[in-house]
This record gives structure tokens, C-alpha cells and sequence, in this order.
């Protein structure tokens, strides 16, 4: 009888364990399906906003923002930076998502007061951020390729983001901006990159503009990073990027004019990498300085 009652007892404990154990998994499905629904949602109102205009909404169907930013994991809660906005297209969708809940850093490059592409850039972004209320929390930050640069608080932000820049900066710069972004992300947080991609086998100089993933992952791991996937929601199978004038003879920029201009829009734009990195939740800070003191 004692045997019996203990084999009841046990069994009643096991269905108990079992059912706290699918109700606790349900719970965290259930608040990742909302926290996922709650993303998007602030997302697509941003995309749809009538601050965006028709010439940036028709870049869409090739960036695939919602899809891509769901993929890096942003919320509307956090710290976000954004590497050189350049002309603010993805500022135009993260500042409303962010606005009055998260923060949104913007790393351009400092206007020097000279006559040059940098300065004229900033003034530009400075320019359209004063142009509509919803960029009125926006915080600029210096960034300088190829030197050191505070893109935000250390260990603050929770996502940095660079869109379509690697190409700019060449190894060195690459290297460096990386263990930037590793500085300025709390532990845990995540590199978010989306870049023109070089097809294996091809020489970068025959497809100017275009970068190596494997070469990208190996200098973000050089900088402290965790590679935590790819996503083929910005792959383009029809550009093959051999092109006269580089990855500039593609839309958005056409390079050649009217010339085969037929053929290139049929291309579309770029075939991209998406890489998700992490920063690993055990870093401490002297363990970043004694690593990247060079």
C-alpha cells in the first residue's frame, strides 16, 4: 500500500512539474509573440508615415526594413545608434519607432567647418533633422573613419546599426569602427550589418563596392563579437556584381544614366549580407581596453 501511495505521489508530482514546466514555456512564447507584435507594429507605422516621401518608400521592396530590423532584434525600448546615417533613410523609420520610448544615436561624420564631402553631409543630416518634430530626439555623435570615436555612452546601447557603409571605410576603417561599436554596446548587446556583397570567388577589384562576408565575420570576431547569423532578406540571386561602374551602376544611384538603364532596374539594387552579431554578456569593460588599447 505504502508502495502504491509513493507511485501516485510520484506520478501526481511528474503531470505538476510537467504542466508548470508547458505553462512557463507557453508564458515566454506567448510575451515573445506580443514583444514581436509590438516591434513591428511601431515598425510599420514608421515605414508608412507620411514624413517618409515616395522616392524613399519605393527603396523598400529592396531594404526590407521591417524584416530586417525584426531580424537584429530591435524594440522600441532601446538605445539604438546608427553608423552615418548619411541621407537619414533608416533615421526616417528608427527615430518615430524610438521616439518617446527608446534613444537614437546617430555616429556622423563632425562638420570641421571646410568645404568637404564630411561637413557638407553633416550640415545636410543637421538640416533634415531640424526639418520635422519627429527627429527632435535624435543625438548626433562625431564619428571619423579610421580613428577612435565615441559613437554613444560606453556600454549604453543595445543595438548599433550600419547600413551599406563597410565599403567606405576599407579594412583598417572596418576594424576599427567594429571595436567602436563593441565599446559603445552594453554586454549583450548587437552589431546589426547590411553591405553590398561580394560574391566568393570574384576579385573585389573587378566588383567595386562590394565586400567579402567571410572577411566581414573574421574582423567582427577579431573585435570581441559573437557571429550570431546571417539572413538572406536583402539577397538580390540577379546581381551578379560585375558592373561597369561598380555597385553604383545599380538603383538607386544608376551610374550610367540612360544607358541600359532597363536592364540595371531590372537588376534592382544590391545582393546584401545581413550579419547579426553579439557582444558577450561576460565582457567587462578593462577586458575591451586591454584588447583593443592599439
Amino acid at each position: 500500500m505504502t508502495k502504491l501511495k509513493s507511485l501516485q505521489s510520484l506520478i501526481t508530482s511528474t503531470i505538476v512539474a510537467s504542466t508548470l514546466s508547458f505553462s512557463a514555456l507557453a508564458s515566454v512564447t506567448l510575451y515573445a509573440h506580443e514583444h514581436h507584435d509590438h516591434s513591428s507594429k511601431a515598425l510599420e507605422q514608421s515605414v508608412s508615415g507620411e514624413h517618409r516621401s515616395a522616392k524613399h518608400k519605393a527603396r523598400d521592396q529592396y531594404r526590407h526594413p521591417i524584416e530586417t530590423l525584426n531580424f537584429f532584434g530591435f524594440t522600441p525600448e532601446m538605445t539604438v545608434v546608427e553608423i552615418t546615417p548619411g541621407g537619414g533613410w533608416y533615421t526616417e523609420i528608427l527615430a518615430p519607432a524610438l521616439k518617446g520610448t527608446g534613444k537614437l544615436y546617430g555616429a556622423h561624420y563632425p562638420d570641421t567647418g571646410e568645404d568637404n564631402y564630411y561637413s557638407n553631409s553633416r550640415k545636410k543630416l543637421e538640416k533634415k533633422l531640424a526639418s520635422n518634430i519627429i527627429f527632435n530626439e535624435v543625438v548626433l555623435t562625431d564619428f571619423v573613419p579610421r580613428k577612435q570615436s565615441v559613437l554613444a555612452p560606453q556600454g549604453s546601447a543595445d543595438l548599433v546599426l550600419t547600413f551599406r557603409n563597410l565599403h567606405n571605410w576599407k579594412d583598417a576603417g572596418v576594424e576599427q569602427v567594429f571595436k567602436d561599436a563593441f565599446n559603445a554596446l552594453k554586454p549583450g548587446g548587437v552589431l546589426g550589418i547590411v553591405e553590398h556583397r561580394l560574391p566568393i570567388g570574384i576579385a573585389p577589384e573587378r566588383a567595386k563596392g562590394y565586400v567579402s562576408e567571410v572577411n566581414t565575420i573574421k574582423q567582427a570576431k577579431a573585435a570581441g563579437f559573437r557571429f550570431a547569423g546571417a539572413s538572406e532578406i536583402n539577397a538580390n540571386a540577379k546581381d551578379m556584381a560585375q558592373h561597369p561602374k561598380g555597385v553604383w551602376t545599380l538603383p538607386p544611384v544608376l551610374r550610367l544614366g540612360e544607358k541600359d538603364k532597363a536592364k540595371y532596374l531590372a537588376i534592382g539594387e544590391s545582393d546584401r549580407m545581413t550579419l547579426k552579431f553579439i557582444k558577450p554578456e561576460n565582457t567587462r569593460f578593462s577586458d575591451f581596453k586591454e584588447k583593443n588599447k592599439q
